[in-house]
Parts: structure tokens; C-alpha cells; sequence
């Protein structure tokens, strides 16, 4: 009986998509009975697409309501559903591995025996994964970069989804977490530390609460929120998140460790596959050719001529700005890619784009 809850939470798993669903692999079950009990697999395989109370999942299961409210309950403190209190009552959600409960674990940024080993089955389920079907490539993009907005040339056009602050601005409550890529990096191994900040990555709205409500994540105003930004911006990290207007989560990426980045940067062209509306200029006057844009780029877009400003590999350029935050001469700005277009304005319009392109 337990083996074939674990083979339907392989289908649940399958069925929920995202970079990494689940697969019929050794690795898939090892991972799978130390994340879920038998008790949370069978409710995560009843519960259905969207948001339901647990009367809805009791119904489907047809168990006690405060059976499965308990352990919806569980679930959702251990990452593995979310959660959100609406007029009182307790909606539960059912994400995939990613982007949802793979990250969940690692949130928190604690070093337990339990974080470790977690960290260990899913590499080992990613990396597994990675061997048997390779990095996805997707004709439209699932994901974008957000540039830093404060260096684009004067004259240009610059949207509200074109900057961070307007998000900011415009979301409460916001929650701050650990990175969980460069956070699953250091539990695997202490000395795997690229020395970037790791409590940066951000979640907006009723996301940020659920994080908040489950302490997988701290509650930040706006001041902070700022701070945060700037020092992630300083520190060469890349915004990354969902290619649409309206985003949910934040993540501010390095090109060693972290999952949105590696996924690009594993294709030929990365660049097709995540960027912004942005791309850099360089003023020949200014630039001092010190290479220290060379070393912050994070796509390797970037290289010396004999003389002059650096060459730029479109086919790598994210447009995210990197250059221009440390850029020790102000050399370097920001200017509207050629072709640039809108992302879609939610969820629903970045799955029909896939869909079309596919």
C-alpha cells in the first residue's frame, strides 16, 4: 500500500510540470519517503489544481475534515503545500518541486541533519534528472531578468515592470529568505561558497505571507526592501523572476549556484532563453578597459578587444546591469534592447506565449 502511494505522488508529481516534476527514478522515491509521510503523499495526491479549503481535499478523500486539516496543517510548515487564510478559513495550494517545494526547504537557511540530507536526495534527484533528460529549452522564455533600473540611459522608456522598486511600491507585506541554491550549495559542501549575500531573495503578497505565516521567511517594510536590492546590486546578483508584469517572487541570482541562471547558461545561447528589455552601452570616453565588467558578468558576455570599450556577446547578454553597478568609471549604461517586447501581462498569458511558441 505504501509503495503505490509513493507511485501516484510520481503521476501527482509528474502531472504538476515546473523544471524539475517528478520522474519514475530511484532517485524520485528516495527523495520522496523522507519528504512526505505516507499521510501527507495520499493528501498530496488528492489535492486538486488552485486553492481549496480542506474540506475540499477531506471530501475528495473521503476522511475526517480535521484529519486532513492537520495534516494540510503539517504540510504546509514543512513546505510542501502553501497556505493562505482568506475570510477565516485556511486555503491550501499544491506547488510543484520547482519553482516551490524544493526552495521551501532551504528558506528558513538552517543547518540541521534534516536540511543535509535533504540538500543530498535533491541534488541527487536534480542532478539524476539533469543526466537523464537535459535542461529544458523553452522558444518563449518562463523567466526574465529585471534590470537595475537606475542605470538606464537617460531618454529611455522605463515601465513599472521594468523596475524593482516599482514592485516594491506597489506589494505588502514582503518577505526576505535565504537563497535556497547557494544555501543547498553550502549544506552540501561548507566550503562551496561564493561569498554573495544569501538573504535576498524576496516574495511579494500573499506568497510573502505564506513564507511569513510558516516562518520560512521574515517579514521586511520597504525601507529594508530597498536596502536589500542595493546590496544585492552591489554584490553583482542578478533579479530574476517570473516572465510576466505580475510577479509573486524576486530571486537575486549568481551564475555559480543559482537555478534560473545555471538553466540558461546550460544552453548555447543563453540569452534566448533569459533576459531583459535592456542591454549595456559603453561610453569609449569613460572607459578605462580595467576588465572589471568582464569579471561581474554573469552570462561571460563581455571580453577585451586590443583596444577601447569590451565587445558584447548578445547570444549571452542578460541585460541585467551587472556591468554598470561596477563599473568603477560610470563607463557604463543601459539602453532599450533592439526588439524589445513587452512580458505578458500574468500567469495565464506567459502560459498561452509558451504554449503558442512550443
Amino acid at each position: 500500500m505504501t509503495a503505490s502511494i509513493y507511485q501516484e505522488l510520481c503521476q501527482t508529481m509528474s502531472q504538476r510540470g515546473g523544471r524539475y516534476p517528478a520522474r519514475d527514478i530511484p532517485e524520485f522515491y528516495e527523495l520522496a519517503r523522507v519528504l512526505f509521510s505516507p499521510d501527507e503523499a495520499a493528501v498530496a495526491n488528492a489535492q486538486p489544481r488552485g486553492f481549496h479549503p480542506a474540506s475540499a481535499v477531506a471530501e475528495t478523500m473521503d476522511r475526517p475534515e480535521s484529519e486532513v486539516a492537520a495534516i494540510l496543517e503539517q504540510m504546509a510548515d514543512k513546505g510542501l503545500c502553501t497556505a493562505g487564510n482568506v475570510g477565516g478559513t485556511w486555503f491550501y495550494g499544491a506547488p510543484p518541486f520547482v519553482p516551490g517545494i524544493f526552495e521551501f526547504q532551504f528558506m528558513r537557511g538552517t543547518s540541521t541533519d534534516r536540511d543535509r540530507e535533504l540538500a543530498r536526495l535533491i541534488h541527487g534527484y536534480k542532478s539524476a534528472f539533469d543526466k537523464d533528460f537535459g535542461p529544458p529549452f523553452r522558444k518563449f522564455p518562463g523567466e526574465r531578468v529585471i534590470s537595475v533600473d537606475r542605470k538606464v540611459q537617460a531618454g529611455n522608456r522605463i515601465h513599472t515592470f521594468d523596475q524593482v522598486a516599482s514592485y516594491i511600491d506597489s506589494y505588502d507585506p514582503i518577505a526576505v529568505s535565504t537563497c535556497f541554491c547557494r544555501h543547498e550549495a553550502e549544506l552540501l559542501n561548507p566550503e562551496d561558497s561564493c561569498g554573495k549575500p544569501n538573504e535576498v531573495c524576496m516574495m511579494f503578497g500573499m506568497s510573502a505571507q505564506y513564507l511569513i505565516d510558516r516562518r520560512l521567511g521574515r517579514k521586511v517594510d520597504k525601507a529594508e526592501a530597498a536596502e536589500i536590492l542595493n546590496m544585492a546590486e552591489e554584490a553583482g546578483l542578478v533579479h530574476c523572476s517570473l516572465n510576466s508584469q505580475e510577479i509573486d517572487f524576486l530571486c537575486n541570482c549568481c551564475s555559480c549556484h543559482c537555478m534560473i541562471l545555471g538553466t540558461a547558461l546550460a544552453q548555447p545561447k543563453p540569452a534566448l532563453l533569459l533576459h531583459s528589455r535592456f542591454q549595456p552601452v559603453f561610453d569609449a570616453d569613460l572607459c578605462t578597459a580595467c576588465g572589471t565588467c568582464v569579471d561581474r558578468c554573469p552570462g561571460d558576455a563581455l571580453s577585451l578587444e586590443d583596444s577601447g570599450p569590451p565587445a558584447i556577446d548578445m547570444d549571452r547578454c542578460f541585460g541585467c546591469g551587472v556591468c554598470a553597478t561596477g563599473c568603477p568609471s560610470d563607463a557604463v549604461e543601459l539602453i532599450e534592447r533592439s526588439g524589445a517586447e513587452a512580458p505578458p501581462e500574468n500567469r495565464k498569458a506567459l502560459k498561452d506565449a509558451i504554449s503558442a511558441a512550443s
